[in-house]
């Protein structure tokens, strides 16, 4: 309830700011802009998207191979897609989505593609930091300017907000409430050896998947494919740049800068990155760019919002692929 009250509020926010020329409502203004969008760059952008989550399933099955898991492209693409649409609802679900899905297609354990799926996170880290670190080579001066201004965006909505009660505290209480309730319970029926070596065993098994990496016979091609999805991700979002004439005006080094930082904005713990990726990227558009603020924030809810569907799409035919290859399994 918190990640949605906070992920409704960011939008709420930005929309505020959205002031659009007399006679015209919010929404006519977003969907005037969207009409204005070159569709053909669109629809291009949406391909790569898809072709940088093929990039991921293949590169997700690289890791399960050499820990004895030969795993088909189509349902390591199915759980991954699935993955993603799980996290439009579910923050985070979806990697807990992709293992179940995962199992239950290939029989490969939860804890052991958890491990998995962990590493990848990680190698993810490092090339998002990676970008990130060129930004700021490239365009210091406004990264350090989009920081202030962030930081004032921040007051403005931290002022708008009634001051209440801390509730970090109390999440915490009731998940070690929870966690000495589980404690008690497996002592009282006489179930703790039980369960310590229930835990062992998960822990094995996600150990198993976490060591995969190092493992790895095609270590370049798992460097490649990483390296692909990322460069992927960048053309995907500099097609919906160039598809206004008031962005792609704007050059490469913008398109990286919009990019880390609406890459940063989709990793924050909010559902698909609504909220946090149009709070982030219109602040940079209209901060370091000089786009007013309404049509930045109008760019953003258009790229974003064909993201969105272009994830709902694939990840619905995933979920169904997934079911009916189950089903036929069954049959």
């Amino acid at each position: 309830m918190l990640v949605f009250g906070a992920t409704a509020f960011l939008v709420w926010f930005s929309l505020k700011n959205i002031e659009p020329p007399s006679g015209k409502s919010k929404l006519d203004f977003i969907l005037e802009t969207w009409d204005k969008a070159d569709k053909f760059l669109f629809i291009l952008s949406g391909l790569v998207a898809v072709l940088s989550h093929v990039a991921r399933a293949e590169r997700w099955r690289l890791l399960l191979s050499p820990i004895g898991y030969k795993v088909g492209l189509m349902p390591a693409f199915f759980s991954v897609m699935g993955g993603y649409f799980v996290n439009l609802a579910i923050p985070r679900g979806g990697e807990v989505f992709r293992c179940i899905n995962l199992f239950r297609l290939n029989k490969v354990p939860v804890e052991t593609s958890a491990g998995t799926v962990l590493v990848e996170r990680l190698i993810d880290v490092v090339f998002l930091l990676s970008f990130i670190g060129a930004a700021f080579l490239i365009e210091y001066d406004k990264l350090i300017e989009i920081i202030f201004a962030f930081l004032d965006e921040r007051k403005k909505a931290q002022a708008m907000v009634q001051e209440g009660p801390s509730y970090t505290w109390i999440f915490g209480l009731v998940c070690v409430l929870a966690a000495l309730f589980v404690l008690f319970w497996a002592i009282k029926k006489g179930k703790l050896q039980s369960l310590l070596a229930k835990v062992n065993n998960i822990w094995l098994n996600m150990k198993m998947g976490l060591l995969s990496i190092f493992k790895l016979e095609a270590k370049f091609l798992f460097l490649f494919y990483s390296l692909v999805i990322w460069v992927l991700y960048f053309l995907m979002a500099w097609l919906c740049m160039i598809a206004f004439d008031e962005t792609k005006v704007l050059g490469l080094e913008a398109a990286l800068t919009i990019f880390t930082l609406g890459s940063i904005a989709m990793a924050m713990p909010f559902p698909g990155g609504t909220g946090s990726y149009h709070f982030l990227v219109p602040l940079g558009l209209a901060t370091l760019y000089g786009l007013a603020k309404d049509k930045a924030l109008a760019f953003t809810f258009v790229f974003h919002a064909w993201q969105t569907l272009v994830i709902i799409v694939f990840g619905l035919i995933s979920l169904i692929g997934s079911q009916l290859a189950k089903s036929n399994e069954s049959n």
